[in-house]
């Protein structure tokens, strides 16, 4: 068995925003092994390419430390794969959850779904997120549930899964795991970040008393809705924090921009 990946160089053959594109989600790969939220060669980070409607996904079979910007897969919205002489092959049933999300929000430039024991845990809750922390209230200002069906191979589900999430950029897909989406890649990282630690705090929290807790009132959770915007977007927040993100990764894994 031939163990080797084969080795692209993509730079000088795509577009500038593609190639952003691709370095960009490659950091986010390798953040999610940074943070133990891999799932061996499993789940999908997907993301549009500026001005067109192509997207890219990780190649089904490399493990997220192995991704990088040139093995990146381009794909259309269906799924398909666009890109000319790839090697690569896609996981077309990873795929429905993420065209469902592309197709019924082009706003989003990407879309995060992992499988974390914490937001499984909380999914699993009937009462699903609850307002426990401050990481919960940036969630629950923009937070939707989808119930499990089963493998993600059905496409029927896609519809299902756009009318749950609406106009949302936390999801938890109730025995399954989490999914984050953003304008930008960064955006959809900073969303996945909140949401994970607001899972973990709740299920680090429901170990330690059987007595009620101090919950985050509503009125103040609406506010933040607005408050997360400036957090999260712009100069002050998301975008101020994904470059230190990229050198983050550029200093653990110096070859993910190749």
């Amino acid at each position: 068995m031939n163990y080797d990946i084969p080795v692209l160089n993509l730079k000088d053959q795509v577009s500038d925003a593609e190639w952003q594109t691709r370095v960009e989600l490659a950091a986010a790969y390798r953040l999610m092994v940074m943070h133990q939220w891999d799932d061996l060669i499993h789940t999908h980070i997907s993301a549009r390419i500026p001005g067109t409607e192509d997207i890219l996904i990780n190649a089904f079979g490399l493990a997220f430390e192995e991704v990088t910007a040139s093995n990146l897969v381009k794909i259309d919205i269906h799924g398909n794969i666009i890109q000319p002489n790839c090697p690569f092959e896609i996981n077309p049933a990873g795929f429905t959850i993420h065209s469902a999300v592309h197709i019924a929000r082009p706003e989003a430039q990407c879309c995060l779904h992992l499988h974390n024991a914490d937001a499984i845990a909380v999914s699993n809750n009937p009462q699903g997120l609850k307002p426990y922390s401050q990481y919960s209230a940036f969630a629950l200002a923009s937070m939707s549930y989808h119930e499990y069906e089963g493998l993600a191979v059905d496409h029927d589900e896609i519809a299902r899964i756009q009318g749950d999430l609406g106009s949302a950029n936390f999801m938890l897909l109730r025995n399954h795991g989490a999914l984050t989406m953003g304008v930008t890649i960064g955006d959809a990282f900073m969303h996945m970040y909140d949401l994970l630690r607001a899972c973990e705090i709740q299920v680090k929290m429901q170990c330690t008393t059987d007595e009620p807790f101090i919950e985050i009132s509503q009125s103040v959770i609406d506010g933040i809705k607005a408050q997360a915007n400036i957090v999260h977007t712009g100069q002050t927040g998301g975008q101020k924090a994904w470059p230190a993100m990229m050198r983050r990764v550029k200093r653990a894994y110096p070859d993910f921009d190749q």
